[in-house]
């Protein structure tokens, strides 16, 4: 299905031969490399870079870029295809998102023609990795209380000075695209603000966050120490504003949403195997509706949720004005499907459920890490409250 701005908005509800041929092909690629990849690639501390060049050369990181630009043209739709199948065979990881779903939409939408060809034709074939850096110590959801800022440097660039924290793949990036505030020549800071900065730039250092397996990608804090900046790096302008970002943060819940309904899908499946196969008093335990209940009441809430994930797809590709709540919806609903469903496999292994053997308890900190980011789940509500209900701000 091909990205459209028509004011037709269709949700196709029966696969076609493209999206079996594109999960099928993502599934055999990530499977090729072996039940135990991702958690390999996190205990040797290095990026999942074999399995980032396989779906590269295959066009499928970059399936959501305009054709022009070297990508497949399928907007959002085709990335959430790729983001789902990813994380159901057990390969997920974090550069989708920044990469391929907020840089690869934030480009085509308000980069110069110069500027796509310096990045956006990089991200689409995959090899270019951009980070992206929102996240601050004092300002997490509120990204109206960012203090990074650029400032002018007097000779027709800026500086960039600040700190963001829990910043994902960094250590696998090229470039990292950085929200930060303009300062202004009263003193006072403007609207948000997009710049381009070498990971390898002047003035710009990281520490990395000890974290709980979340697959093979590291947490950050990266500070910027009045980083050079060259005018061509800002993207959108001086004060690019919320609505540029948020073609960027959109896109950013639905490929969150896939990945969840991917890792919901992998534990039912594990799980319903399990069950047919495991014997107790010579009857599998799947026979027994304590067990088979959780994992169907599982699937019904993942069916659910993909649907949704489609739908915001669709809409994000379209244009709709209605895409924002539908992402958050599908982001909330479908990190809350996959804690169910992780859980719900565990439960049916019994003790074997925590052991690695079984690749269950690999999947509770990624399903769990849902429901906090990116957006918490209680944001979400308050976004839902306000602007689909049309409820009094709460915050």
């Amino acid at each position: 299905m091909s990205a459209t701005t028509d004011t037709t908005i269709a949700l196709p509800l029966v696969p076609s031969d493209e999206e079996l041929a594109i999960r099928t092909s993502v599934r055999e690629i990530v499977e090729s490399f072996g039940d135990d990849y991702s958690r390999k690639c996190y205990e040797a501390g290095q990026p999942p870079s074999e399995l980032w060049k396989a779906l590269s050369e295959q066009g499928f990181v970059g399936i959501n870029v305009p054709e022009e630009y070297g990508g497949g043209g399928l907007g959002m739709w085709g990335l959430q295809l790729v983001g789902e199948e990813l994380a159901a065979a057990g390969g997920a990881t974090l550069m989708l998102v920044v990469s391929s779903a907020m840089n690869g939409s934030i480009l085509p939408r308000h980069a110069t023609d110069a500027q796509k060809d310096r990045w956006l034709r990089g991200v689409a074939a995959g090899t270019t990795k951009i980070a992206f850096a929102i996240t601050e110590p004092d300002a997490g959801t509120n990204s109206h209380n960012l203090r990074t800022e650029l400032k002018k440097d007097g000779n027709g660039g800026y500086l960039l000075r600040g700190q963001k924290t829990y910043i994902s793949g960094v250590e696998d990036a090229e470039a990292i695209l950085v929200v930060a505030r303009m300062r202004r020549d009263d003193g006072t800071l403007g609207l948000p603000t997009l710049a381009i900065i070498d990971i390898d730039g002047t003035g710009f250092s990281r520490d990395e966050i000890p974290m709980p397996y979340l697959g093979p990608d590291k947490q950050w804090t990266l500070y910027f120490d009045d980083v050079p900046v060259e005018a061509d790096r800002l993207l959108g302008g001086e004060e690019a504003g919320l609505g540029v970002l948020f073609d960027a943060l959109n896109p950013e819940r639905i490929i969150a949403a896939a990945l969840a309904n991917g890792m919901a899908r992998r534990a039912i499946e594990r799980a319903t195997k399990y069950a047919n196969e495991r014997e107790v008093w010579g009857t599998p335990i799947g026979a027994h509706q304590a067990v088979a209940h959780p994992l169907a009441e599982a699937k019904v809430e993942m069916e659910m949720t993909r649907l949704m994930t489609q739908k915001a797809a669709v809409l994000f590709d379209a244009g709709s004005p209605l895409a924002g709540e539908a992402s958050n919806m599908a982001k909330y609903a479908a990190a809350k499907a996959a804690v169910h469903a992780v859980d719900a496999g565990i439960q049916a292994h019994g003790g074997n459920g925590f052991a690695l053997e079984y690749g269950m308890s690999d999947m509770w900190w990624p399903a769990r890490l849902m429901r906090t980011a990116p957006v918490s789940e209680q944001m979400i509500l308050n976004h839902v409250a306000q602007h689909g209900l049309g409820l009094p701000k709460s915050y």
